[in-house]
């Protein structure tokens, strides 16, 4: 019973062993920075630019529209919205927007979803 706790315990700690190697610029992460790792002064100068640019992403206070301007008015949004809800009320019933699409009516193709082809086949 006591050499199979020994054995256990010094299976467990050789799990726990990790190992460094050098990086392989041809590896799995290749990349132009692999290949070319940046030095001590560039890595410095890329953080006094962090940090006087004063802005922080991973702050609990950043906002990312503290500096946003809207490029419409609010009349124009309110036009478009109003515009939209009948393609909008079509595509959300009950048939899945199936009727909307067969009826050949003109549709924002702006707005398409992942996968829909760009060209007609050939």
């Amino acid at each position: 019973m006591k050499v199979s706790k020994i054995v256990l315990a010094a299976l467990s700690l050789s799990a726990l062993s990790a190992f460094a190697d050098d990086m392989d610029p041809a590896g799995q992460f290749a990349t132009a920075t692999a290949a070319a790792p940046a030095t001590r002064a560039a890595v410095q100068a890329q953080y006094v630019d962090y940090r006087s640019a004063g802005v922080n992403p991973w702050s609990t206070s950043f906002n990312p529209l503290k500096s946003f301007q809207g490029q419409k008015t609010r009349a124009q949004v309110t036009s478009e919205y109003l515009a939209s809800r009948a393609a909008v009320a079509a595509m959300t019933a009950e048939d899945s927007g199936s009727a909307f699409l067969a009826g050949g009516k003109p549709f924002d193709a702006s707005r398409q979803l992942a996968g829909q082809p760009t060209r007609s086949a050939q």
